[in-house]
């Protein structure tokens, strides 16, 4: 099910990660469901309980950042950089909530978030005719990010260096 990921380049990531997100329905949901699934994500984990005499509220949401941000950097400087700060403001968005919520309702609202996101993915994969990346490789539950990441930086002039 799993590629040898140490041996692919980021640019190898994206251009297959491209090849099954080929339609415009498809990409425009992924604009708009790919960041709440990661916020969801992280809100779970910022909801898990930890030892409050070691750690705060969110320790393993940061430490999932921190994992993460590293399997970027590894592949891309650029994009790693780039989706740390993005994880940072995600980050900045859970504590808030975190803080005005309680964990329970966070909790609630994010698998709410999640669930509702996902199946909008899995409706842009219905139109797209194709299956999501994930299912041959779980990878690209990072990757998915990153192909985004990769769009707007290009957008905005930030392209990558060859």
């Amino acid at each position: 099910m799993a590629l040898d990921t140490d041996q692919r380049s980021m640019r190898d990531w994206l251009d297959s990660y491209s090849q099954d997100h080929q339609r415009p329905i498809n990409r425009l949901l992924h604009w708009i469901c790919v960041p709440p699934i990661v916020w969801g994500g992280m809100a779970l984990l910022w909801t898990v309980p930890v030892p409050s005499s070691l750690l705060k509220p969110g320790a393993w949401a940061v430490f999932t950042i921190v994992l993460m941000f590293a399997w970027y950097w590894k592949r891309s400087h650029r994009l790693g950089a780039a989706l740390l700060i993005a994880l940072a403001i995600l980050a900045v968005v859970c504590a808030w909530t975190f803080e005005q919520l309680g964990p329970v309702s966070m909790r609630w609202l994010a698998i709410g978030v999640f669930v509702a996101a996902w199946i909008g993915q899995f409706i842009g994969h219905v139109f797209e005719g194709r299956r999501p990346s994930f299912f041959t490789d779980l990878a690209y539950l990072l990757v998915g990010p990153a192909w985004l990441m990769d769009k707007l930086l290009n957008r905005i002039g930030l392209k990558e260096k060859p």
